[in-house]
């Protein structure tokens, strides 16, 4: 996770409104860091701890390669609607976020990469890549957290820059928990692409820090948009904790069955 606390705050103009803004965001947003901590969650303890048979089992792989490819898809592509970032030095800081994610050499993406991933360790692929697309179509197959978490992200995003922050900073702590989690069923996983190159670029941390920075420069110069930013913030990782529930319901559910089909007569 990035170390918000270590974000420069001393650019721009230190008018007190201004300044008071920019630190009750960096504030708002490591108190939100810690308290919504994905790594914190069931899920990825439980994932680890899973018979590996039932681990293993492709239709289970496939579910929780949907729910997790649909919330990284929602936030992807949210992110094209960010506000405020209109000016050409905002463009093009905006850009290197879209290419770090969806403009990888040869072609290639995150997303494309992930689905890789699970492919590689015999995940049955409910949809296909491609059927990845609008959030409202995207839900027909989901349901309960996860449905509600690919529906906010987009007007979420476009509303204020916080929901971005917030996801950026705790991406990062999600990515090692799941790589950590079914490494310990498939040892190869987090040698992954999707894993691995964001690990030694630490593509997430950079992400994190630029969030960060562009919010704070957005703030400086219109300081009343920050309740929205941290309500915003608030919201996603909130809707984010959701996924991880949503995702241990499936894995337990896995893991009752299992049980069940094992249990003496």
């Amino acid at each position: 996770m990035s170390h918000i606390s270590n974000i420069d705050v001393s650019n721009g103009d230190r008018h007190e409104g201004r300044s008071d803004a920019v630190d009750e965001f960096l504030a708002a947003i490591e108190v939100i860091a810690e308290q919504h901590r994905p790594s914190r969650m069931p899920f990825f303890s439980n994932l680890a701890t899973l018979d590996h048979t039932t681990a293993g089992d492709p239709s289970l792989l496939g579910q929780i390669h949907l729910v997790y490819q649909a919330a990284m898809h929602a936030t992807r592509a949210a992110v094209y609607y960010l506000p405020h970032l209109d000016s050409p030095a905002m463009r093009k800081r905006k850009l290197q976020i879209f290419v770090d994610d969806d403009g990888l050499p040869g072609g290639d993406t995150h997303h494309y990469q992930l689905t890789r991933a699970f492919r590689g360790i015999g995940a049955k692929s409910v949809l296909d890549d491609e059927a990845f697309a609008e959030p409202a179509e995207l839900c027909c197959h989901l349901d309960g957290e996860a449905a509600r978490f690919v529906s906010l992200a987009k007007p979420l995003y476009s509303q204020s820059l916080g929901p971005w922050c917030a996801i950026e900073v705790l991406s990062a702590d999600w990515m090692r928990a799941l790589a950590d989690a079914l490494s310990v069923h498939f040892p190869q996983f987090a040698d992954e692409p999707y894993f691995a190159e964001c690990f030694s670029e630490m593509v997430e941390e950079r992400h994190a820090e630029e969030s960060l920075s562009i919010t704070q420069m957005v703030l400086r110069a219109r300081p009343e948009l920050l309740p929205a930013t941290i309500e915003g913030a608030k919201v996603i990782a909130e809707a984010l904790d959701g996924v991880w529930t949503h995702l241990d319901r499936i894995v337990q559910t896995a893991g009752q069955g299992c049980a069940a089909v094992t249990e003496p007569a």
